[in-house]
């Protein structure tokens, strides 16, 4: 009789904490899911990093074998500076010169990604001035652009769901059920298609040093919003008709 009560107000207990117990197991799994995703992160990517340190290491070492006047404290110092400026999307090397990073095209498809959320970090306000835009432009921008995009779905979903639907379930008497299942597989295989498989394609033609993964991932990473900026299109040396293929990228 005392398991039977003690059972029941453990029952009860639960029932009446039911929200704050799914709460707990939510906030438990994505822990986990975190947990789980570095650890497959780390397995994977810290042996190719220690390869390429050692690389660079004895890349390092052979160019101070071979200048014996450039000590290493100045070598480091001009390292610095270098990697202080390719962070700001400047390069020092002599076959990247020709590609401003500010001319109007870029600093169109830099505006898109900040809009869109995505940014790549490529390329990054310099001055103060252009910082301070920046935050300006991207509190208005943002919940602009979100505004935009809502109307443009609420036009496009009706002539790209539903009418479609009611097509040809009113006009050849198909059930509106399957109608729908059918509708929603053709509707995400184009969308695949034109979103990921089809730019993915192009992109390993156009970009010399593209393989067809590394294009269909910088497609996820950038319709996803993600934006590491390893991949960055039209960045490459004589890029030709950049000017256009960064406002085609951009729409």
């Amino acid at each position: 009789m005392l398991q039977s009560l003690a059972g029941s107000s453990c029952v009860r207990l639960v029932e009446q904490h039911r929200s704050a117990w799914c709460f707990a197991l939510l906030v438990l799994g994505y822990l986990l899911y975190l947990v789980f995703g570095a650890v497959v992160f780390s397995s994977v990517e810290l042996p190719y990093e220690d390869l390429l340190r050692q690389e660079l290491g004895k890349l390092k070492q052979r160019f101070l074998e071979e200048h014996s006047c450039l000590s290493e404290q100045q070598l480091e110092q001009f390292l610095m500076r270098v990697l202080e400026a390719s962070n700001y999307g400047v390069s020092v090397l002599s076959n990247a010169s020709g590609n401003w990073n500010w001319d109007f095209t870029s600093s169109l498809f830099f505006a898109s990604t900040v809009l869109s959320t995505t940014g790549y970090g490529h390329t990054v306000p310099l001055s103060d001035g252009g910082k301070a835009f920046c935050i300006i432009y991207s509190v208005i921008g943002i919940p602009f652009t979100l505004l935009f995009l809502t109307a443009v779905v609420q036009r496009i979903i009706v002539y790209v769901t539903r009418r479609p639907v009611l097509y040809f379930h009113i006009r050849w008497g198909f059930s509106k059920q399957v109608v729908a299942i059918i509708h929603a597989i053709l509707l995400g295989f184009i969308t695949v298609s034109c979103f990921f498989l089809i730019p993915a394609a192009i992109f390993s033609v156009l970009e010399d040093d593209w393989n067809f993964l590394e294009s269909f991932y910088f497609c996820f990473i950038s319709l996803s919003t993600i934006g590491l900026g390893d991949y960055v299109p039209g960045e490459g040396y004589n890029q030709k008709f950049r000017e256009l293929y960064k406002i085609g990228i951009t729409c």
